[in-house]
């Protein structure tokens, strides 16, 4: 079966956890507001638990060198994908959660069982290497923007338990240090949520919104266009000159990879940010929701295309 029908299947499933979100706040089980709570737990417990447990794998020269492959790879889209972003929000006077909802890809929730379930969980650490890039970027750029602060806070930058746990992971996979079995596979256990709780939460926030304002509303379209349309085709021009994709026999997976990170719907670390800043976690979230919809499109066109172009 294709790659493309694969991601599509996987994408479907994602979209019906947003619904399972939306269909208990309108039950009156809980309130959107509750949401808030469990953007908490995704972004300080279960995305650590993901980052520490792909590292768990082992040391070997292959794993290195497609390690350095995909850290190269990440950099290279994360630096040049802000600089072209930063000047389409100059151009189309984008707000702050527009320009992070259109940089920032959803990779931190959905890399992993994306690519566990079209390519299997050996692979998911170079997903990984992806999702700690632009952790960076994150907790720097788009903590910096969507909190309105005027500078950066180094200190709570370098202290976060995200980049802490990136930090942590790295130590043990050079050291090859392996956790005891009972406390990896609890970690692995509490990363696996990352997917349906990500998804509960937007699907929760969409439920607290007037939807038909928000369907209306032909800025979100867009938006969506910019994160789901125009940064995968600047992606996939980027790899194809970069040539990165044919210097090993395991580089076209990898870079499939990075791409995929790259093409995912926007962040909901992004609403999850916004909940906890004061920022518009409303509007982050329905662009969250309108990008997973179009996802279920896009994603298997664009990897449809990656399969011709690059492999």
């Amino acid at each position: 079966m294709h790659i493309s029908i694969l991601l599509m299947e996987q994408i479907v499933e994602l979209f019906i956890m947003i619904l399972m979100g939306f269909i208990i706040v309108k039950a009156g089980i809980v309130k959107d507001e509750d949401s808030k709570v469990l953007s908490k737990i995704v972004l300080y417990l279960i995305i650590p638990c993901v980052i520490i447990k792909a590292f768990q794998v082992d040391y070997t020269s292959k794993t290195v060198n497609g390690l350095l492959l995909a850290l190269a790879a990440s950099v290279t889209l994360q630096i040049v994908l802000l600089g072209v972003i930063s000047v389409i929000g100059r151009l189309f006077h984008l707000n702050e959660v527009e320009i992070a909802s259109v940089y920032y890809s959803n990779s931190g929730n959905l890399i992993v069982p994306i690519v566990t379930f079209i390519l299997g969980q050996e692979w998911v650490l170079y997903g990984c290497v992806f999702m700690s890039v632009q952790l960076i970027f994150l907790w720097t750029h788009c903590k910096k923007i969507i909190s309105r602060e005027s500078s950066y806070d180094w200190k709570k930058i370098v202290l976060n338990i995200n980049m802490i746990s990136i930090v942590v992971g790295v130590i043990l996979f050079f050291t090859r240090i392996r956790l005891p079995l009972i406390i990896n596979d609890t970690i692995g256990s509490v990363g696996n949520m990352i997917g349906p709780a990500s998804m509960i939460v937007t699907g929760m926030l969409f439920a607290g919104m007037d939807l038909k304002k928000i369907f209306a509303n032909r800025r979100l379209y867009f938006v969506s266009l910019l994160r789901m349309v125009v940064v995968p085709l600047i992606a996939l021009l980027l790899i194809k000159l970069s040539h990165l994709a044919g210097i090993s026999q395991d580089a076209p997976k990898i870079m499939l990879i990075v791409f995929l990170a790259v093409i995912t719907p926007s962040a909901s670390t992004v609403t999850q940010m916004c909940q906890v800043y004061g920022n518009d976690s409303k509007y982050a979230s329905a662009i969250n929701v309108i990008t997973t919809l179009s996802a279920i499109v896009t994603m298997p066109v664009m990897v449809f295309l990656f399969e011709n172009v690059i492999l």
